[in-house]
């Protein structure tokens, strides 16, 4: 239970004081503007705008403004109809969640209508001119939420899809050297069972970077400060369709080796020149992930520049009886791993030397 209540990283504070001071705003506007009953449609209105990004501050405005103006009219004429007794409240509920049903509202609006329909009831008289006045409230407390989400540093997620994709490449890399360390030295059934099993956990470190980027490029959504940012989130976003396919090669020779795994590996030659490749990808896989930073050479006497490591021709002996079908199947994997590096670190260079 207390895990469920609990969020795993806690909100930015600058989100949370932005809340409270849009519904502070909201309440002191809308009770000026508006004179008569607590501005309580104002202020929610406001709390409830006030998001992580613009795109999301827009659409839940909307959603909460639909929602109320359907959700107090429905409460009026229902009022007007049928009484203030408590029964009504509740025939009022179920009508207003039919009805967002029926017009095939979001979730978010569906529940407003509701909501605004049972306080509508609760708090006051169901008149036409209480009805405008909380219509208004609403509009005044969405548009003040707005306001103040741009204009207190409008949130830029950028750098949390940075960070998400240098984990990405970083354990890539790593079950890369890892992989490359299992076929040259000899591995116990539970090291194989490691292995694949943190080959598999590089695919969650995938979608966290896809998910990231989403997020990024959701908060430059109308976000005056999303120039000089969207090129380098596209960079990103180019990254992470590079890395994708090494993920389910990796993946898949990872589960290759585990399965047909044998001791005397090591003492297969193409074997060992596999290993040495695939920790020249590791290599190639920093380099594409490193901006400021410097990457270790490896050392094997590869050039620290951005060339890359995987360019040296593999020279392939005839595997032994035994090892040939795993040592086809990495090759296969290999090659594409190749193919998918070369282009974005030849990109790379272009621009370095340009």
């Amino acid at each position: 239970m207390p895990t469920s209540l609990r969020a795993s990283r806690r909100a930015p504070l600058l989100q949370v004081l932005k809340s409270a001071v849009a519904t502070a705003a909201a309440w002191l506007v809308a009770g000026y503007l508006v004179p008569g009953p607590p501005p309580v449609f104002a202020a929610i209105a406001a709390l409830l705008v006030v998001q992580p990004s613009l795109n999301q501050s827009l659409t839940r405005a909307i959603e909460r403004s639909v929602g109320v103006i359907a959700g107090v009219l429905l409460a009026s004429a229902l009022s007007i109809l049928l009484g203030n007794e408590t029964w009504v409240i509740l025939v009022t509920t179920a009508v207003s969640l039919l009805l967002a049903w029926a017009l095939r509202m979001t979730p978010g609006t569906a529940n407003q209508v509701a909501i605004s329909a049972v306080l509508v009831l609760a708090l006051g008289t169901a008149t036409p001119s209480y009805a405008v006045d909380r219509i208004l409230e609403t509009l005044i407390g969405a548009l003040i939420g707005i306001v103040v989400n741009l204009a207190i540093v409008p949130p830029v997620a950028v750098a949390p899809a940075h960070a998400a994709v240098d984990a990405l490449g970083e354990a890539l890399a790593a079950s890369l050297d890892r992989l490359a360390r299992a076929l040259r030295e000899p591995q116990t059934p539970s090291e194989l069972a490691r292995l694949l099993e943190d080959a598999r956990l590089v695919r969650a470190e995938l979608d966290d970077a896809e998910e990231a980027i989403a997020a990024g490029a959701d908060s430059l959504a109308l976000n005056p400060r999303s120039r000089r940012h969207r090129d380098e989130l596209a960079a990103l976003e180019e990254l992470v369709e590079t890395f994708r396919p090494v993920v389910t090669q990796m993946i898949g020779m990872t589960r290759a080796c585990v399965d047909r795994y044998d001791p005397s590996l090591e003492h297969e030659p193409t074997v060992l020149a596999i290993a040495e490749q695939l920790r020249r990808a590791a290599h190639d896989v920093r380099l594409l992930v490193s901006r400021a930073e410097p990457v270790v050479p490896l050392a094997s006497a590869v050039p620290a520049d951005d060339t890359g490591a995987l360019t040296t021709p593999l020279s392939i002996a005839r595997p032994s009886e035994t090892h040939w079908i795993l040592v086809g199947s990495l090759l296969e994997d290999l090659r594409r791993i190749h193919e998918t590096l070369t282009e974005p670190l030849a990109a790379r260079r272009s621009r370095t030397t340009g």
